[in-house]
């Protein structure tokens, strides 16, 4: 789950910086107060949520934590597990039992080593129902005993062993065939005990272990990173990433020389992407893992009726409206599975655009009419009462195809994530970027009934059933064509309305290099260079 941006400060002056905007944490000795100089990257951002890797679970938060921290594996450029911290692993014959052997040459910022006991702590923490994280249950519920911390009844992961200094032992509950992927998930990361127990607020000076390490943080106005000259992997070409907190419009930034990189939304995509235009040589272009959606709160009138829900996916014409609002830059979705992901089916039998049919659904179903629908408010991230236009878009299309007026109500984009769980109304407008390429990221996260990921509260024996056989099947091809299964049984029941499968598109300028972003999302900022 993932979006971008950030810029600068002077001085990191730790106590100064937090009173602007949280009580404050602590001081560290390898917080300099040296002016930005040299290599400057500066970008456009916002301000993170968190910067505690236990909480992050908004994109722009995991931006910034994937620069500033580190965990046992990372993706390599096919996205496969490769070595980070744990240079090296063993598993077992069963699937069972994983034994990372770590390097020994990592640090974290203020020069302590990192151990094995480090991790353990660190997710045993993450755990701790007093962190209160929203991830952990997600993507270290798999290790044996891990539940058992979730739900206070143990403080300590049974499944995680220190064998010694630089050997971490982890014995999973099942089987499941992506717990690699994900431990390259932020609540996977290594922390810093002793950075922790400085207070509440401990994030706002991190002390991590990545490429680069938190310089100044100002809410509203800038966030710096400084490249980490003892990072254990390749260095930093860079001395100083500069991110300008919503400082302006990104476009016009971009255009005058303020930022080196932008995203470009739907307001400048045709400028763009005109071969003759003045950007169209700085454009970079790739696909996304990723899907925007509509989700339906299953659990309520008038969506816990299945007649409903497949009326309002069907009378959205999706395919008239990513050419209409996107000029076809992204790709019609008619399931869940991103395209470029392994499982997506392209044999996938899709809820159709059907005006005729889906009131006739709405005449089947416990209401009967239109009529007897009761007042429908979806939940959208935005400011300001502005509302996207595929959103504006889709509104309208259920106002002309089932004569549905639908009403809006927003919610702190930034906070967006954290809120809806319990602030969602009958439906809200949604997206999702892959954490690791496995189609358990979107099908099992989004829809199990036991996922606290699933947002829509949607319930479904069968498919519960299918993502369970799916994560323990060692048959790759078979596992997939099980995930195959549960998606087309979620488009049939209409658990959700997928509209689109995403795109990157962003300006960088001729003498910014190494600027990649992959299919996640992520860039990793130690590979970017400057030309002059």
């Amino acid at each position: 789950m993932k979006t971008n941006r950030i810029i600068v400060n002077a001085l990191f002056l730790v106590c100064a910086l937090l009173t602007a905007f949280l009580p404050c944490a602590c001081d560290f000795d390898w917080i300099k107060t040296t002016q930005i100089s040299g290599d400057v990257l500066n970008l456009y951002g916002d301000d993170p949520y968190t910067l505690d890797p236990a909480l992050a679970g908004d994109s722009t938060s995991v931006k910034y934590i994937s620069q500033i921290f580190c965990g046992l594996v990372a993706f390599g450029e096919e996205l496969e597990p490769v070595a980070d911290i744990a240079e090296r692993w063993e598993v077992s014959p069963d699937n069972l039992v994983y034994t990372f052997y770590l390097r020994n040459d990592v640090y974290f910022h203020d020069g302590k080593k990192v151990k094995a006991a480090d991790f353990k702590y660190s997710w045993e923490r993450a755990c701790n129902p007093s962190t209160a994280s929203q991830t952990a249950s997600l993507y270290l519920g798999d290790i044996l005993g891990a539940a058992e911390v979730i739900n206070g009844a143990a403080d300590d992961i049974s499944g995680v062993s220190v064998i010694d200094d630089y050997t971490l032992q982890v014995t999973l509950e099942n089987p499941v065939t992506y717990f690699l992927e994900k431990m390259s998930y932020p609540v996977a990361f290594v922390i810093d005990q002793e950075n922790v127990s400085a207070g509440e607020y401990w994030w706002t000076a991190p002390n991590g272990t990545g490429p680069f390490k938190l310089w100044d943080w100002v809410e509203g106005s800038e966030l710096v990173l400084q490249a980490n000259d003892q990072y254990y992997g390749d260095k930093a070409l860079l001395d100083f990433v500069v991110y300008k907190i919503l400082s302006g419009i990104e476009f016009d930034l971009y255009e005058t020389g303020e930022i080196d990189v932008c995203s470009v939304g739907l307001d400048n995509i045709y400028r763009v992407t005109d071969a003759d235009g003045e950007f169209y040589k700085q454009l970079c272009s790739s696909p996304e893992l990723s899907l925007m959606y509509i989700c339906f709160d299953c659990s309520k009138p008038p969506f816990n009726d299945v007649n409903i829900r497949r009326a309002f996916a069907m009378a959205i014409d999706k395919t008239r409206l990513v050419s209409l609002v996107y000029n076809d830059t992204v790709m019609r979705a008619d399931g869940i599975i991103p395209f470029g992901m392994p499982g997506y089916n392209e044999k996938l039998s899709a809820l159709s655009f059907d005006t005729q049919a889906a009131l006739e659904l709405i005449s089947s179903s416990s209401y009967g009419d239109v009529s007897n629908l009761p007042q429908i408010v979806i939940t959208s991230g935005g400011y300001g009462g502005y509302i996207s236009a595929i959103l504006e878009a889709v509104i309208n299309e259920w106002r002309i195809n089932l004569g549905v007026e639908v009403t809006v109500r927003q919610l702190d984009p930034n906070e967006f994530l954290y809120d809806i769980m319990d602030e969602k109304d009958n439906m809200f407008f949604w997206g999702w970027i892959a954490d690791y390429p496995h189609p358990q990221n979107f099908l099992e996260i989004l829809f199990s009934s036991a996922s606290e990921g699933n947002y829509g509260e949607y319930s479904n024996s069968e498919v519960d059933l299918l993502l369970a056989m799916a994560a323990v099947e060692k048959n790759e091809e078979a596992g997939l064509e099980l995930y195959r299964q549960a998606e087309q049984i979620l488009v049939d029941d209409a658990a959700c309305i997928p509209l689109y499968f995403g795109r990157s598109y962003i300006l960088v300028k001729p003498y910014v290099a190494g600027y990649k972003i992959n299919a996640l999302g992520m860039v990793k900022l130690n590979e970017v260079y400057l030309l002059n």
